[in-house]
């Protein structure tokens, strides 16, 4: 059993070796990808699309309960209709692939594969909004986007990635920023309690801001290798994209109107963050919550009497408080460990005749690989309480890493020394002046992830220019 399991841990290249070659390791030794013949598309298997499906359905619930509901746009946006408003189409040319014949046929104009929808929702919206009373339509779809990118990763960074985008107008432009505000705290909120991953909120800076936004806020992830993953976006446009497109209603004062809109989205880079946040060198460790087995239990001796019998009894008295596979399969039983601590499955429960006798079991965590000896009378009720402790310290782990990666700088002397010997974040004071975040960039190769909404006052200047300082700007390396 020894050998089996070593043989599978090697299949995974260790963090301290190559935190990338780790991370690739784990995306097709897990069974979450694999690479298609088109170069820079993956496909995603049954077990990362089983992931993906728990974090929509948890995710999608929290959306209906705040009134949003889902539609389904066009995969396809004319050239014509996407150029209307100048910035958004400015940021995403590079990314943009384009469709242009049907069949044999060229087509008249050429069409872009939706990098983002805002075009769309905005032709749609054009048409069938009347008057405020119809006001807000807060719209969100599951879909794929295509964005040419130039150096691919899975889940990280892929030509053609899921994601959800929410779209909405409202009458005011407080309710739409109330909207913006609401919508960043629901993926805070996710990815702290479901996901176990804790994030920084704040506002990204001009430079770093959604293409044709007049905002956008952001929540920021730390990794265990100190970089940094941008983890959900919302952003607020004012009315900007109303009169681009021509957007209008009737307002209570009988007057033609521009809405206010914004968007949000996030995508399955939060499977990569999962990854990056929990994983060992052993393989996957998953959120309970959105972990499509949470528990699986092993036969022991399987041919022994009766410990198939009660494994399958097992199975079945437990799916009513947990998500359970029986591995029946004809694979020896420390193959079998190695293999689901590989698929991260939080719990194991071992059953062998000793077992039986005793009226026990051994449960296993994933994550600590502690065990146990619980009575099988006793584990409908620990099972659960043993997936919210490992949660709670998926959480604290993830936490205590991203304290003990952050440092503080006031001069840029501090800021290149630190990144010299460490990565991680780096708060700062900063002046507002873009050439300062700039000079950030080329001189210590840190990107600013955001202005956090909880403020520190480090110092009076910017340590880049010596001139008075407006805000913290929180600095890492981006994935």
């Amino acid at each position: 059993m020894a050998n089996d399991k070593k043989k599978m841990v090697e299949a995974i290249t260790a963090q301290e070796v190559d935190f990338a070659q780790w991370y690739t390791d784990i995306c097709t030794k897990a069974e979450l990808v694999e690479y298609s013949s088109v170069k820079g598309f993956i496909i995603l298997r049954p077990y990362g699309q089983a992931i993906w499906e728990n974090i929509q359905k948890l995710m999608d619930a929290r959306f209906k309960a705040t009134g949003h509901e889902n539609v389904a746009m066009p995969l396809l946006i004319p050239e014509s209709l996407l150029k209307k408003e100048g910035e958004l189409v400015n940021g995403f040319a590079p990314e943009v692939a384009w469709v242009t014949a049907g069949g044999s046929e060229p087509l008249e104009e050429r069409m872009a594969i939706r990098p983002t929808s805002e075009t769309m929702f905005c032709d749609h919206w054009s048409r069938v909004l009347h008057s405020y009373r119809e006001l807000p339509m807060k719209y969100n779809q599951w879909c794929s986007v295509v964005r040419w990118e130039k150096t691919t990763r899975p889940f990280l960074r892929s030509r053609e990635f899921w994601w959800q985008e929410g779209h909405t107008i409202h009458e005011t432009a407080e309710e739409a920023q109330a909207e913006t505000a609401q919508q960043l705290n629901c993926y805070a909120d996710f990815f702290e309690q479901e996901l176990n991953i804790p994030v920084i909120k704040g506002r990204k800076t001009d430079k770093e801001k959604f293409a044709g936004a007049e905002a956008t806020y952001t929540i920021e992830a730390m990794m265990k290798d100190g970089k940094a993953l941008q983890s959900g976006t919302s952003h607020y446009f004012g009315d900007k994209f109303s009169r681009a497109y021509n957007v209008t209603f009737t307002g209570r004062d009988n007057t033609l109107q521009y809405p206010f809109q914004t968007s949000w989205g996030t995508s399955t880079r939060m499977i990569g963050a999962i990854i990056m946040a929990h994983g060992d060198d052993d393989g996957l460790i998953l959120p309970p919550a959105i972990a499509p087995i949470q528990v699986v239990i092993v036969p022991v001796a399987a041919h022994k009497p009766g410990v198939m019998e009660k494994c399958r009894e097992l199975a079945q008295s437990l799916g009513k408080v947990a998500r359970v596979k029986l591995d029946d399969s004809d694979k020896q039983p420390g193959w079998k460990f190695a293999q689901w601590e590989m698929k991260g499955v939080p719990l194991r429960i071992e059953v062998g005749p000793r077992d039986l006798e005793k009226n026990q079991c051994v449960l296993v965590r994933r994550d600590t690989r502690e065990k146990q000896f619980v009575s099988l009378d006793e584990l409908p009720a620990v099972i659960p309480a043993q997936l919210d402790a490992l949660a709670k310290d998926l959480y604290d782990r993830a936490l205590a890493n991203r304290e003990s990666r952050t440092y503080t700088a006031t001069t840029m002397d501090e800021v290149k020394s630190i990144v010299a010997e460490k990565t991680g974040f780096i708060k700062t004071m900063w002046c507002g002046d873009v050439a300062c975040e700039e000079a950030m960039k080329e001189q210590a190769g840190l990107s600013s992830r955001c202005m956090p909404f909880e403020q520190e006052h480090l110092s009076d200047i910017c340590p880049v220019c010596g001139r008075p300082a407006r805000s913290m700007v929180v600095w890492g390396i981006a994935y």
